[in-house]
């Protein structure tokens, strides 16, 4: 990750095993990745995730939250091998279902927050890393940074997070159907023209892109940020009112769990 803004960014507000999190004024700087060894979202990150966006409750404070990464792609999707061990402990799917219920819990806080959401986007963005980067209000991708939807390729339905209604409406049903289908790996300029990115840049300007968004949101009326947010928000959901997103814990592990022989 380019390291302007990192020159910039306070100390860490406090530990955190799976998340990279400093304070710089009103703006939040959540990093995926710290250990360089993790690109994929697994339990203990959704948690880490869930906890600091609950926390904003009681923070005013802060108006914009940039998601990010340390690593050299923002995020390779969800950690499926700790699918099939939750699936290995209990057969039945409880656990399976509790972690997918993690992701649902996460989405939906980031699309709740009081706080402008921007995601910053380099490398691959794969799977529930697509999936969360879609729940923020503004994205943000580096020239060189690659999209999928594999899902379908690996025998699974497209149901982290209750994703599919948010891409949907992002955008436009016939493609999202088409790449969801497909499972064919699109660039930048593509996620662009859909409306997944706002802003296209070489990966060294991407902080600059970034900054253009925080400076002039940290000057804003907070009251009209948040009544701002909470009207979009609102009127997607209208959009959206046949939204089945709390279904999909259930659709995923319907999918891995053993069927009972008849």
């Amino acid at each position: 990750m380019n390291t302007s803004i990192a020159s910039a960014l306070a100390a860490p507000l406090s530990a955190h095993a799976h998340l990279g999190v400093t304070q710089t004024g009103p703006v939040l700087h959540v990093r995926l990745n710290p250990s360089l060894q993790d690109d994929t979202l697994g339990a203990a990150v959704l948690d880490e995730l869930t906890d600091v966006l609950d926390s904003l409750h009681e923070r005013p404070d802060i108006r914009v939250l940039v998601l990010s990464s340390f690593g050299e792609d923002f995020c390779l999707g969800a950690d499926r091998r700790e699918f099939q061990e939750a699936l290995a402990t209990d057969p039945t799917a409880g656990a399976l279902r509790r972690v997918a219920d993690k992701a649902h819990r996460l989405c939906q806080a980031l699309e709740n927050t009081h706080a402008v959401t921007i995601a910053r986007l380099h490398g691959k963005v794969i799977g529930a890393g697509l999936a969360l980067a879609a729940h923020c209000d503004l994205r943000a991708g580096s020239e060189t940074a690659q999209f999928r939807m594999p899902e379908v390729g690996v025998g699974l339905a497209p149901a982290w997070g209750g994703a599919m209604g948010r891409l949907i409406w992002e955008a436009g049903a016939a493609r999202i159907r088409e790449l969801m289908l497909t499972c064919d790996a699109f660039d930048a300029a593509t996620a662009h023209q859909l409306g997944l990115l706002h802003k296209v840049a070489p990966v060294e300007q991407l902080d600059d892109v970034v900054t253009a968004w925080t400076k002039p949101l940290s000057r804003r009326s907070p009251e009209a940020l948040v009544l701002t947010k909470r009207m979009l928000t609102a009127y997607a959901k209208a959009a959206r009112t046949g939204d089945l997103a709390l279904l999909d814990s259930h659709l995923l592990t319907s999918r891995l769990t053993p069927q009972p022989r008849r």
